[in-house]
């Protein structure tokens, strides 16, 4: 998150510190649409819970905030990163699950530094298991772009251009903020994999 070749050595060490090139710092987003979706998706709210009726349910975190509980927390997580990869939520949102203390947090707030990652495909039904979601016609796709005459109509040229932001509407790259980086496998190569 901290760019290392522009980040000073010596005395300024640890005074100056620069964002790295492709970080991005959140600016925030209504946490109200994701409490209603959870909501139908079966979270019982806070007021309504009964300890002693589900003692096993995974308590749900909305912006540091306990609004409630969920028994099916694996589904309910899955749900919502499909959501996020599809860009029906925005890409912003970090979602942690910590499954040892029983807990799913996610952030909607603004402030927290983002940096962008490729995503794995991890669909059990998927064909392209266990492999990038970026694939050979993105690629030339995103190559396409550079041949797009520079007179085009500006909104034309924004439905055709491919770019940074259409692999992250399409869920090929994911914007993970550090609490949610300690929670996913990281790999530095595709060899790793």
């Amino acid at each position: 998150l901290v760019c290392p070749a522009e980040t000073p050595e010596g005395q300024a060490c640890g005074l100056v510190k620069n964002l790295a090139l492709m970080c991005c710092v959140t600016v925030g987003s209504p946490s109200e649409p994701i409490i209603d979706f959870m909501v139908r998706r079966n979270m019982e709210i806070l007021e309504e819970y009964e300890p002693l009726r589900s003692p096993n349910a995974t308590k749900i975190f909305v912006n540091g905030v306990w609004v409630g509980v969920h028994q099916d927390p694996t589904e309910l997580v899955r749900t919502v990163q499909k959501l996020r990869r599809q860009g029906l939520i925005s890409h912003e949102v970090s979602l942690v699950r910590d499954i040892r203390d029983r807990e799913f947090k996610i952030f909607t707030d603004a402030g927290r530094v983002t940096r962008p990652l490729f995503v794995i495909d991890n669909d059990p039904d998927s064909s392209n298991k266990g492999n990038l979601v970026l694939t050979k016609e993105l690629v030339n796709r995103l190559e396409d772009d550079k041949d797009l005459p520079a007179d085009m109509d500006p909104e034309e040229k924004a439905a055709k251009t491919m770019g940074w932001d259409g692999l992250v509407k399409r869920g090929v790259v994911e914007y993970l903020d550090a609490e949610e980086e300690e929670t996913v496998m990281i790999v530095m190569t595709p060899e790793d994999l």
